[in-house]
């Protein structure tokens, strides 16, 4: 979804590498509440327009509700376990470490996680459009290096857990919350599995979801008169919103030739 913000302001961008999808990575928790219908009233704090509003919006839809029905209070991944230790703080939308983190406490319940929306909540590596055409060069050592590292991370050696222990403590936490982050992370290790997942009849429908998320809250910029304002081509040659304004690229060509040994 960040690359859509960059798409929404003119940059032509290209989505080189799809790296994984939050599968329970990310999500909601009531404080002495046990059912997501009851944030209904309720101020809920998280990152304004960051994925965990888009969570917020898509699990709310999920149960009938919209953001009308509640009052988003804007607060940095920073100050958020603080936030909730507080007793005016009694909803939270947040990702690992942190939702891990306030979910031990005993009075917290996650009632919607991104397991909910699964595919919707993507990683990938965006290039500039221009830069990738004049230098494919660029695009394969990019795409190359990606996955060394993938298959790195996947790996229980010790240079693998060496990899991941770095990663942890890049990410705050230590080498088994950052492998218990993964676990609730579906990653494409393999390129072929990314390209399939690039490839598949619902990648289009969540960016219809995502480009109506970005409308709502004026990220595709005053003058946008549609959610297809700005135009997303996938793979196979279709593209949603205005063809004549596609700004974002779903292009599989790099990730096909790791899976084929072709870099």
């Amino acid at each position: 979804m960040r690359s859509r913000f960059l798409a929404g302001g003119g940059v032509d961008t290209t989505a080189l590498i799809v790296g994984d999808y939050s599968n329970g990575n990310d999500g909601i928790i009531l404080k002495d509440k046990g059912k997501l219908q009851e944030i209904k009233g309720q101020n809920v704090n998280l990152v304004e327009l960051s994925v965990s509003h888009y969570l917020l919006a898509r699990a709310l839809d999920s149960v009938g509700m919209s953001e009308r029905d509640v009052t988003v209070v804007n607060t940095s991944d920073a100050d958020m376990i603080a936030a909730y230790s507080t007793s005016d703080v009694t909803s939270v939308v947040t990702w690992n470490p942190l939702l891990s983190e306030i979910e031990a406490q005993k009075n917290a319940t996650k009632v919607f996680d991104s397991a909910g929306i699964p595919g919707e909540i993507i990683d990938v590596m965006m290039v500039n459009t221009e830069t990738l055409a004049a230098n494919p060069s660029f695009g394969k050592a990019l795409t190359g290096a990606w996955y060394e590292v993938a298959a790195l991370m996947a790996s229980d050696s010790p240079e693998g857990k060496a990899a991941r222990t770095a990663m942890a403590e890049a990410s705050g936490t230590d080498l088994a919350g950052y492998d218990a982050q993964l676990a609730t992370t579906e990653m494409f290790y393999k390129p072929a599995d990314a390209v399939a997942f690039n490839q598949s009849k619902e990648l289009p429908q969540t960016m219809k979801f995502v480009a109506e998320f970005l409308f709502d809250k004026g990220i595709l910029g005053e003058g946008a008169p549609s959610p297809e304002f700005v135009g997303v081509a996938f793979p196979d040659g279709s593209v949603y919103g205005d063809p004549n304004n596609v700004k974002l690229r779903f292009d599989s060509t790099y990730m096909q030739m790791a899976a084929d040994g072709a870099l």
